[in-house]
Order: structure tokens, then sequence, then C-alpha cells
């Protein structure tokens, strides 16, 4: 069993070091382990780094292209290479490297299919007290919607089985932690937790310049996931209000009309009207957009199975 471990790099010669040496050796279970750095379009001596500690793989961006993006093409890397398991890590050295072992096991013993480290983010001594309440409420609600019991759904370490990584297919830039837990639990993979702890910060993250930042770039994320995953749910809850707003204006109308309490109201009716048809269409898109998930549910099948016989093929 082959185990690949990828590290998505953007100017990280000062921390690389951290994480390289650090990295397990042997496991049980795994016959082989390879290192692979995806370097997104570092300025300093990340390669530089990355060569003097004998890295396996190379993968180069000629510009930043996102953490997204280097997480697709660090997971297509390992698949080329014949991975049976993919690991992935900062190269902050936020996730202590002894963790890689317990990581993997529950997919060695071939229990599931993706497992991811739980920091316990609203217990870390390094966080704020206000940090440390908006993740736990984050977390909350995220979970609620993505309909998984993953205790910490932006926790980015992470170990994959070969079919989690013909299965998931990342399409966001910004950040892949929420789409692919979206991905796998609309695909019915079995996902499992781990406790870890995280080591302290090294330097400022670099997807976001401050907590407020964060939370709006998640939030936009996971609407934006939401919709694509659930579209009928999503459109379905949009049109609800107008419906509601709708009903109570026309009720008004004949209340008064009835009741001889007033003139014609005709204000009402043009309200009502404008409202139940706004609430009429949004149901309609949810109706299309349920059609287009069937529509891509049916391409990605397809596709898991010319992937998995195009590596079956090549012996990987």
């Amino acid at each position: 069993m082959k185990l690949v471990i990828n590290i998505p790099c953007f100017n990280e010669e000062k921390t690389l070091p951290l994480v390289l040496r650090e990295l397990p050796k042997k496991i049980p279970g795994i016959d082989k382990i390879e290192v692979q750095i995806v370097d997104d379009g570092s300025t300093d001596r990340t390669i530089g780094v990355a060569d003097k500690f004998g890295v396996d793989r190379i993968i180069r961006h000629k510009k930043n292209q996102g953490l997204g993006n280097a997480f697709k093409h660090g997971m297509q890397a390992a698949l080329e290479s014949g991975a049976d398991i993919f690991v992935n890590t900062d190269a902050d050295n936020q996730y202590p490297s002894r963790y890689i072992a317990d990581l993997v096991k529950p997919i060695v013993e071939h229990r599931v299919d993706l497992v991811i480290g739980n920091r316990k983010p609203w217990k870390v001594k390094h966080f704020s007290p206000l940090k440390r309440v908006l993740q736990w409420v984050g977390n909350g609600v995220t979970r609620k919607i993505l309909g998984s019991d993953v205790p910490d759904t932006v926790s980015g370490f992470r170990a994959y089985s070969k079919d989690a990584m013909l299965k998931i297919n990342v399409v966001t830039k910004f950040s892949y932690v929420l789409d692919t837990i979206m991905q796998a639990v609309q695909k019915g993979l079995r996902i499992e937790s781990i406790e870890i702890e995280t080591n302290a910060p090294t330097r400022e993250s670099r997807l976001f310049k401050n907590l407020f930042q964060h939370m709006s770039k998640s939030g936009a994320n996971l609407i934006r996931i939401f919709y694509l995953y659930e579209p009928f749910k999503t459109f379905s809850y949009l049109s609800l209000p107008f419906f509601i707003a709708g009903l109570i204006l026309i009720a008004r109308w004949f209340y008064l009309y009835f009741n001889n309490l007033g003139g014609g109201n005709i204000q009402s009716l043009i309200l009502s009207a404008i409202s139940i048809i706004t609430g009429v269409l949004l149901f309609a898109l949810g109706i299309i957009g349920d059609s287009l998930k069937t529509g891509r549910m049916l391409t990605e099948e397809v596709l898991y199975k010319l992937k998995k016989r195009e590596f079956e093929r090549a012996g990987r």
C-alpha cells in the first residue's frame, strides 16, 4: 500500500523544514511513503528547501492559483503516481506529523474513505476567546448545512482513500475543506475524525487577513456549496418567504374587501401578485437546479469510472 503525503506551499522556506524533518519514514500497513510539495507560485527558496530534503515530487505553479487548485493538482499527481492513500498537511507546521500514522490507520484497515484531524478549535489555547466561540458556532452551523457530524469542518489535516480521490472533484479555488466534505456526504463516502493537538502558530494565515475576512469568505463558499449540491432545498427556502408574504397580503385584501373596511386596496393585490410570482420563479429555479444536479451526478459517475479504468490499465 502506497501513501503520498502532500504539502501545498506558498513562500514556505522558513517553516517547510520543520514539517519535512518530522514526516514519518515507516507506518504500519504502508509499504511505501512518498512526499510531494505543490509550489503555488512561491518567490522565495521553497523549491530549494524541498530539493535539499529530497522530496520525491515537486508540482510547480508559475503563479499563485489558490489552495483549492494546489490541493486538486496534488491529488491528481498522487493518483498518477499510484497512491492508495493521500494525506494533505500544511507547510506552516500547524499539524504535528506524528499524527499521520493515526490519520491513515482507519483507511489502512478499510473502515473509512476520509479521515479528518479534529483540532478541537474551540479549545485551542493560542486562539482568542472570541475566535474559540466563533469556531464553535461556525462548526455547528457548517455541520448542519453540510449534513455531516465532522467536529472540525475546516481542518486541512486529512487522509483520503483511493476511492475517495477518484470520486472527489475539487471545484473551488479558495479552499477545498468544505467542498470535499459535502462531496463525501453526497457520494456516500465514510468519514471519521481523530483528535489531534496543534503546534503553536509560526506565521499569520495567508488565506485571510483577519477573523472576519475568514468568516465572510468561508460563509460565501458555504452558501455556494449548498446551492450547488442542494439547489432544490436552497431555492425552496428562498421562495418560502415570498409565498408567505403573498398569502398574507391577499388574505388582508379579502378581509378588508368583505368587511367593507376601506377602499379597493389594490396595492395589496399588486404586491401579493408580485410576491407570489417571485416565489414561483424561485421554486422553478430549484426544480431546474435539481435537474442539473442529476445531470452532474451522472457525469461524475462516468468520470469516476473512466478515471478508475485509466489507473487500473496503467497498473496503478
